[in-house]
């Protein structure tokens, strides 16, 4: 999801709700502490130079139950943000404190933003010399008028 796309989901709403990729409600009185963009100017292990720009945003829950952001709360942080930092519309990367920190795509649905669990990935497989991986086929899910049956001579 992109900058541009929470704040016209911010429009309609009147509560804010983020919701973990196991289902569970990021406590309510969550606090956004941070709202930047990150770039990440790297190689790759194919020796490709690469520049990511993500933006970023950290939640964070403290033992202020009765703290709870709302909608209009969060849309000044998000035009402090754009004004002071000349933030760029782009990817919002999550970031919420599990066992660790955990950074996390988000999506919109429902009325709710969704953590979306990210991966990590080989962005140069066919320099790496990384096998493609074989789809997986359940035996028991073959069909059998496709198979060899015995005495068919295949």
């Amino acid at each position: 999801m992109k900058l541009s796309e929470l704040k016209r989901a911010l429009v309609n709403l009147t509560d804010i709700h983020f919701v973990l990729p196991n289902g569970e409600k990021v406590p309510a009185h969550f606090h956004v502490t941070e709202i930047g963009q990150v770039t990440k100017h790297f190689i790759d292990c194919g020796g490709v130079v690469r520049i990511e720009k993500t933006i970023s945003f950290q939640l964070w829950q403290s033992t202020d139950y009765d703290h709870r952001l709302s909608v209009n709360k969060l849309k000044e942080i998000i035009s402090l943000s754009e004004n002071l930092l000349q933030i760029e519309d782009g990817v919002i990367e999550v970031e919420y404190q599990q066992e660790t920190i955990s950074k996390f795509g988000l999506e919109y649905k429902e009325n709710e933003f969704h953590l979306i669990a990210k991966f990590t990935d080989c962005l140069a497989p066919d320099k790496c010399g990384i096998p493609q991986e074989k789809p997986r086929i359940k035996l028991s899910e073959l069909n059998a008028t496709t198979c060899c049956a015995p005495g068919q001579k295949c």
